[in-house]
């Protein structure tokens, strides 16, 4: 079992920053990759980003490669999502999650709502 609980999701004005944190527990072999998703209001859930932690490396949706940076602290409990250059097309609820492999991923926390205005 993951537990996993995200915060840091405010309203920001376009051209903004934003830091979302996921503070995460459990069994870590259910934490090998975590992601942070997000759905918009009358959209599906897209995957923003995920790390897998044994190799260290990263992916990135297309809409967010070079204004988003996911990152993990050392202990691998706190997964962080930096947020820079925000657009309204950014707004959302963004969503943390852990998984095994970065294909599947079995525990997902409640959310943090962010609002990018223009």
């Amino acid at each position: 079992q993951v537990q996993a609980e995200e915060s840091g999701g405010e309203s920001v004005q376009a051209g903004g920053s934003l830091r979302l944190s996921c503070a995460t527990s459990g069994s870590t072999g259910s934490r090998t990759c975590m992601g942070w998703f997000r759905q918009a209001p009358g959209k599906e859930r897209e995957k923003v980003a995920h790390l897998y932690s044994f190799s260290g490396s990263t992916y990135y949706h297309p809409s967010v490669a070079g204004r988003f940076t996911i990152s993990q602290d050392n202990a691998g409990n706190t997964l962080v999502l930096q947020m820079n250059m925000l657009k309204p097309e950014d707004t959302g609820m963004y969503y943390c999650a852990a998984g095994s492999n970065c294909l599947y991923f079995s525990y997902w926390g409640q959310g943090t709502q962010v609002t990018v205005s223009s």
